[in-house]
């Protein structure tokens, strides 16, 4: 009885002890991720080319009774859990995609030319319960220390493996990160088809990595690295701004808190970059928004030139020119209106792009808004709208109508080197012509105006010593209306004997040139010129006028005629301004 009982729990052991052997050689054998089974071979083909081109590790294996199985690995046991699980989560696989063990495939069909069924069954641990020791030398040899080395990189097929966990947004950010190192000018997708790979040799190649098109862990790490090294001296902070109710990521090394002036928080430039951030928050409707949308238009700190988008709860502002580039986001929420705009350098493309995209991630909105009235006892100006300096032209001089299309001379001076022109600041003008030799330009209205008035041209020479009035912008536009100066014409030719000139009794100031001179009956006979003579700077009560026969010319040039006035006639004084003013505009030179 007691033999058979001994025997009995001998082999009970015995089971057990194969059972465990057998338990661990599963955890450690290499497996696969099986996702799909096709009834024929070119049905499978077709299916991996198209796997392929989103996933990695793809291999095909013959099944047996005429099917084809599609297989991703090889993996270790754990490894293959979480590859599963998170292709599965991110739709890339089918549901029913299970882990399979290479005793379900036979001949490999793809990759063409692999055997991985025979490369890992050479790489599987042995199952026998003890290992063989090494044979003894006589003599032992003496024990030398090892030198340290270097902690190894992972192979090509732990990489692949380390590779599959990542993330679809993760396989993206090495994606940007390999566009923007220049290696990778595809779509950034997550797909690590022909295309990665290539860029992902190619950038190992140049950082002294085997190129084997396979980032290992501690390369995507020196990949990243480099990405963000752009970022590093600008200290990045998120900051929660509770006046203004705004969470922003915002680089605090280069910008610091100034003051509130409703409805900007202003955070002004702390080094050598000249950088500005103001963050927005007021309480407001749609039509405030839109009002707001116009307003910050008329910024220095947003350059004309650029795209604006605006919609029904919100709009973008981006302006540049040769100096700053400005990015404005602003949007409408519960009656909140917020957002912020940055301004960075010109000629810092890449630095300022980067910490745009990450702070357009941070952005967040949280319970607060600024009061209207925050900073309102701040010094103010009519150059200022909230402490923000409003956009002003290079230079503005006075000019005036010829006919009722809008048609306008003006100081050559006003329209030299303009990136553009206007009308009253409103209406874009082009120069149709531009005679340096008499320093008169001539220009025509973008868009169809109808002027309060226009010149008519004097016809019979002038007399000396009669009285003139010159209407103009002497303030270059500060004044919101042009003003009459009354003198008398002293000369009908230069101080060197120039003809097509005449000289003026007349105090000018630099905003007058171009603005029309007129005799007592509101004939214009000449248009003021620039307070200089040959570069000298011209004493108090003397100004020049171009005189009213080259002012017929040069608008002949540009195939235009002139109006005659009404010979020998005597305006009041009131009238006579009333016609100035009429027919005098503000000509102002933008960037």
């Amino acid at each position: 009885m007691f033999p058979k009982i001994i025997r009995l729990l001998t082999f009970v052991v015995i089971a057990f002890q194969f059972q465990a052997i057998a338990l661990r050689a599963q955890s450690d054998e290499v497996v696969w991720v099986q996702i799909e089974a096709q009834p024929s071979l070119a049905l499978a083909e077709d299916a991996i080319r198209s796997y392929s081109e989103s996933l990695q590790d793809v291999n095909g294996f013959a099944l047996g009774g005429g099917w084809y199985g599609i297989a991703l690995g090889p993996y270790a046991r754990d490894d293959a859990d979480r590859v599963l699980q998170v292709l599965r989560r991110e739709g890339a696989i089918p549901r029913d995609s299970y882990i399979a063990f290479a005793s379900s495939f036979r001949q490999q069909f793809w990759p063409r030319g692999e055997n991985q069924l025979a490369d890992t069954a050479a790489a599987q641990p042995s199952l026998d319960s003890g290992t063989a020791e090494p044979e003894q030398s006589a003599e032992a040899a003496p024990v030398v220390a090892p030198e340290t080395e270097p902690e190894p990189d992972e192979t090509p097929a732990e990489a692949r493996r380390s590779e599959a966990l990542l993330t679809r947004d993760e396989r993206m950010e090495l994606q940007v990160a390999l566009k923007w190192a220049g290696y990778y000018n595809a779509a950034i997708d997550g797909a690590f088809g022909r295309g990665t790979r290539g860029s992902m040799a190619g950038w190992q190649q140049d950082n002294g990595y085997e190129p084997t098109g396979i980032l290992t862990t501690m390369q995507r790490s020196d990949l990243m690295r480099q990405y963000n090294a752009v970022l590093e001296d600008l200290g990045l902070e998120l900051v929660t701004d509770t006046t203004a109710g705004i969470r922003l990521l915002m680089p605090m090394d280069v910008v610091a808190f100034d003051r509130y002036e409703a409805p900007f928080a202003h955070y002004s430039p702390t080094g050598d970059i000249n950088a500005r951030l103001i963050l927005i928050s007021q309480e407001g409707d749609q039509k405030t928004l839109f009002g707001l949308y116009d307003i910050l238009q008329t910024l220095a700190i947003i350059p004309e030139d650029g795209p604006r988008e605006r919609s029904r709860d919100g709009f973008t502002i981006v302006g540049e020119n040769a100096r700053i580039v400005s990015h404005t986001e602003v949007s409408l929420r519960n009656g909140q209106i917020k957002g912020w705009t940055l301004v960075w350098p010109s000629g810092d493309e890449e630095r300022r792009t980067r910490l745009l995209g990450e702070m357009q991630q941070s952005y967040e909105p949280v319970p607060g808004v600024m009061p209207a009235a925050m900073g309102a006892d701040s010094g103010q100006s009519i150059d200022l709208l909230s402490g923000l300096e409003i956009r002003k032209p290079i230079l503005s001089r006075s000019g005036f109508y010829v006919d009722q299309r809008g048609t306008v001379l003006t100081s050559s001076e006003a329209v030299a080197q303009c990136g553009r022109v206007t009308l009253d600041k409103k209406t874009e003008a082009e120069v149709v012509l531009s005679d340096a030799a008499s320093g008169v330009a001539v220009l025509r209205p973008a868009t169809p105006i109808a002027p309060m008035g226009h010149a008519r041209f004097a016809t019979a020479v002038p007399r000396l010593q009669s009285d003139v009035a010159a209407a103009g912008y002497p303030y270059e536009g500060r004044l919101a209306a042009p003003t009459l100066n009354f003198g008398k014409l002293e000369e009908l030719q230069g101080l060197s004997g120039e003809t097509g000139v005449e000289r003026l009794s007349l105090n000018a100031l630099p905003g007058d040139a171009g603005g029309p001179v007129m005799d007592q009956g509101g004939a214009v006979i000449g248009m003021v010129q620039p307070a200089q003579a040959e570069g000298r700077q011209l004493p108090p009560g003397v100004a020049f006028a171009v005189d009213n026969e080259v002012l017929v010319s040069v608008l002949g040039q540009a195939g235009l005629s002139a109006q005659a006035a009404e010979p020998d006639r005597s305006l009041a004084p009131e009238d006579l301004t009333r016609i100035g003013m009429a027919m005098t505009v503000l000509v102002s030179c933008w960037e």
